[in-house]
């Protein structure tokens, strides 16, 4: 079906102020991607909602005219998610950056999807209390996409992920329908299509509230950086940290490439440059709780071979080791400008084998990667770098990742910790799931969406984008496996 996109712009104007309608081609620019620069489409359409009311409006309108669209927030994920790749009304919720309610006897804050995450900390710092969910981009990055994507972070090893600090959603459905998931309380007695959103990528509506979880803030927190002559022997300190029966706030690992870039943005040696890995473990709690458990880690990580270990226990001395870790992707970009960063989790013992496989890999390409992750739970984050005025390097670039999560696979992993699928790893979906799943996946999705419009072609393997995917179901069914129908 043609769409007339100059009837939907005037449409849309009467819907929202003329700010709020993004038609120019210079403008339309900014939104040709995410994170993930590989992948560039430039939509026809982008229109900028303040409040719920429009954002129902403008579904109404899609849902009559049957036209896709796409949900973005700030622009910052990883997979592709956010990006109109076929011609579709991109719904930028950026301007809903209101904090609508916070409630601290009950200890919670209700908040619009474009508010940026760091900000709901800074909201309730003052009285002791923080949002823990830490995503490295969380001072750019926004609470709708954060669940969209299902986001972790930093602290994701002990306090979980996004999901784990979401009771509540005011979403409005593809046909426009303003509905409510979850509640006030952390159970409901209900199907909990709360969690069936969280992490759905935009495919199943919008966020338009969203009622997060608020913790106390610790007692004491103490952060260790430790310098290995060898990447096995930081994993090796994850591991004996983790078996000890020590619980970390987090644990993250930077090799030496990411050092030493790190190091040049600061324009000092804030970590050892001749290191093979460092690793950073901070530790919460109350005061004695974590003085012991400072004492065990410290001890373990010399067991496995740490050859300094630094303690920071000072606010600012803590912000500062942490910045740099924040800071790798921002480092390493000012030295290869374009990279691509995957996503694939391990489980911890797996740790050292799978790295050693990736350096394998990044010399058969030709291809250097960097390497820094959240070691606690396995999440790897493999940035390729890479020219892009190199003839056909994005293809040699994205089978490395391809290559780089089939290794994660084959160790008991996954293809995504925190990134989410979006478009650039919807043809490996089929690696982990069989086509039942993936059929009845797509049966919940149908439930929300029955028309498909929102985000289109994003998750799930499809004949036009993933035709490899594809034969390996016609082999399925030429072997006589029978296949569920999926509507794809």
């Amino acid at each position: 079906m043609t769409i007339d996109w100059a009837a939907l712009e005037r449409q849309c104007r009467r819907i929202l102020p003329a700010r709020a309608v993004v038609a120019q081609r210079q403008e339309l620019l900014a939104y040709d991607s995410d994170g993930l620069t590989l992948h560039r489409h430039q939509p026809p359409l982008v229109v900028l909602p303040e409040t719920t009311e429009q954002v129902a409006a403008l579904l109404r309108l899609c849902d009559q005219g049957q036209i896709p669209f796409v949900a973005r927030g700030s622009g910052t994920g990883l997979s592709g998610g956010a990006v109109a790749e076929q011609e579709a009304l991109v719904v930028a919720t950026s301007r809903m950056r209101s904090i609508l309610q916070v409630d601290l006897d009950n200890r919670q804050v209700t908040v619009q999807p474009g508010v940026i995450n760091s900000w709901v900390t800074r909201a309730v710092a003052g009285d002791g209390f923080y949002y823990a969910p830490d995503p490295s981009s969380q001072v750019v990055c926004s609470i709708g996409g954060n669940v969209a994507e299902n986001s972790g972070g930093v602290h994701c090893l002990k306090y979980g992920v996004t999901s784990n600090h979401v009771l509540a959603l005011e979403v409005v459905l593809p046909d426009g329908t303003i509905t409510r998931l979850g509640g006030d309380l952390a159970e409901q007695p209900e199907l909990d299509l709360r969690g069936a959103f969280i992490g759905s990528e935009g495919t199943l509506g919008i966020a338009t509230a969203i009622t997060l979880r608020l913790l106390r803030a610790p007692q004491s927190v103490a952060v260790l950086l430790a310098d290995f002559a060898s990447m096995e022997a930081a994993g090796e300190a994850v591991r004996l940290v983790t078996a000890a029966g020590v619980l970390p706030a987090g644990m993250e690992i930077m090799d030496n490439f990411t050092v030493n870039a790190v190091d040049d943005l600061f324009g000092r040696d804030e970590y050892p440059r001749d290191a093979a890995a460092v690793l950073l473990v901070e530790l919460d709690g109350q005061e004695r709780e974590v003085s012991a458990a400072v004492e065990l880690a410290g001890s373990l990580c010399r067991q496995a071979g740490a050859r300094t270990i630094r303690q920071a226990t000072d606010e600012a001395d803590r912000a500062l080791l942490w910045k740099g870790r924040k800071s790798a992707f921002a480092a390493v970009g000012r030295i290869t400008p374009t990279y691509y960063v995957q996503d694939g989790v391990v489980p911890r013992s797996a740790l050292p084998s799978v790295l050693a496989a990736i350096e394998r890999l990044a010399r058969q390409y030709g291809l250097p990667v960097a390497n820094v992750f959240h070691a606690g739970d396995g999440n790897l984050h493999p940035l390729i770098l890479y020219r892009a005025d190199e003839p056909g390097v994005s293809d040699r670039v994205q089978q490395l990742g391809a290559d780089i999560l089939r290794l994660c696979i084959e160790a008991g992993g996954s293809i995504t910790g925190e990134h989410g699928v979006g478009n650039d790893k919807r043809c490996y979906l089929d690696w982990m799931f069989a086509p039942d799943d993936l059929a009845t996946m797509q049966l919940v999705r149908r439930a929300f969406d029955p028309q498909g419009l929102a985000n289109p072609g994003k998750i799930f393997p499809t004949p036009r984008s993933c035709g490899e995917s594809m034969r390996r179901q016609v082999d399925l069914q030429q072997q006589g496996v029978t296949l569920p129908v999926a509507a794809l």
